[in-house]
C-alpha cells in the first residue's frame, strides 16, 4: 500500500472528486479525516466506506472560511490519528453567470471565501504539523488557464489556486513539503450537475468526448501523495482529456 498509515485531511470528501480521492486513498492504506460543509448524510456514506476498508475516519462539519473551524479540525485529526501527514485542499463551489452585470456580490464572495480564502486558512492551520515527506495537494481547474464564459469569478480563484500553489511550494521546500495541484477538465460531479445539467455539459466536452469520473481524477492525487512524485513540487496536473493548456 503506498499510503499506509498515512493520515490525510480531505475537504469536500463527502462527494465528487473529493469522495473519490477519499476511498482510493484509504485503498492504499490511509487514515482519512473527512471536512465537509453541508451533506452530512454524503460524509457519512463515505466515512462508513473507509471503515468497511479497515483504515480510520472520521468526519467534522464547517466552514473552512472561519479559521477556527479549521485549527479544530485539525487539532482533531491529530487527536485521532496522531498526526497528518497529507492535506487535500479540494472543496469548492460556484455560481454561473452569462453577464458580468448579473454576478451577485454576495455569490462573488462566497466563491472566493470557499475556493480560495478558506484553502489558505486550512493550510496555515495545518502547516505546523506537516513535516518533512509530507505533502499539500489543491485542486484548482482548467478554467484557470482556459476561462468560462459564465463562471467568471469561480476562475478567478481557480487561477488564484495555482499561484497560491508555487508560492507555498517555494517556501514549504525548507521544511521538505510538497505543494502541487490538480486542474480536471470537465468531470461528472454533483456539483456540475446542480450547476449546469447534462444538457451543458455536453456542450463542452473535452477531445475525448465524455466528461472524466471522479475515479479517474484521483488518481493524480495519489500520485501527488506518493514518493512516486518526489521530484514535483510547484506543479499542476491536468487530468483534462487531451485539453491542451499552457502553465
Amino acid at each position: 500500500m503506498q499510503l499506509e498509515n498515512k493520515s490525510v485531511i480531505i475537504t469536500g470528501a463527502d462527494s465528487g472528486i473529493g469522495k473519490a480521492v477519499a476511498l482510493l486513498f484509504a485503498k492504499e492504506g490511509a487514515n482519512v479525516s473527512i471536512l465537509y460543509h453541508t451533506d452530512q448524510e454524503g460524509a457519512e456514506k463515505v466515512m462508513k466506506e473507509i471503515i468497511s476498508l479497515g483504515r480510520k475516519s472520521i468526519m467534522t462539519k464547517g466552514d473552512i472560511n472561519d479559521s477556527q473551524f479549521c485549527k479544530e479540525a485539525v487539532s482533531k485529526t491529530v487527536s485521532e490519528f496522531g498526526k497528518l501527514d497529507i492535506l487535500v485542499n479540494n472543496a469548492g463551489t460556484q455560481f454561473p453567470s452569462d453577464n458580468i452585470e448579473n454576478l451577485k456580490e454576495e455569490d462573488i464572495r462566497t466563491t472566493f471565501n470557499s475556493n480560495i480564502i478558506g484553502m489558505i486558512l486550512l493550510t496555515k492551520a495545518a502547516f505546523s504539523h506537516l513535516k518533512e515527506g509530507s505533502s499539500i495537494i489543491n485542486t484548482t481547474s482548467a478554467t484557470a488557464y482556459q476561462g468560462h464564459e459564465d463562471l467568471l469569478d469561480y476562475s478567478a480563484t481557480k487561477g488564484a489556486i495555482v499561484s497560491f500553489t508555487r508560492s507555498l511550494a517555494l517556501q514549504a521546500k525548507e521544511k521538505g513539503i510538497r505543494v502541487n495541484a490538480v486542474a480536471p477538465g470537465p468531470v461528472a460531479t454533483p456539483l456540475t450537475e446542480e450547476t449546469f445539467g447534462e444538457e451543458k455539459e455536453d456542450e463542452s466536452k473535452p477531445p475525448f468526448e465524455r466528461n472524466a469520473t471522479p475515479e479517474e481524477v484521483a488518481s493524480s492525487f495519489l500520485f501527488l501523495a506518493t514518493k512516486q512524485s518526489a521530484q514535483m513540487t510547484g506543479q499542476v496536473l491536468h487530468p483534462n482529456g487531451g485539453m491542451v493548456v499552457n502553465g
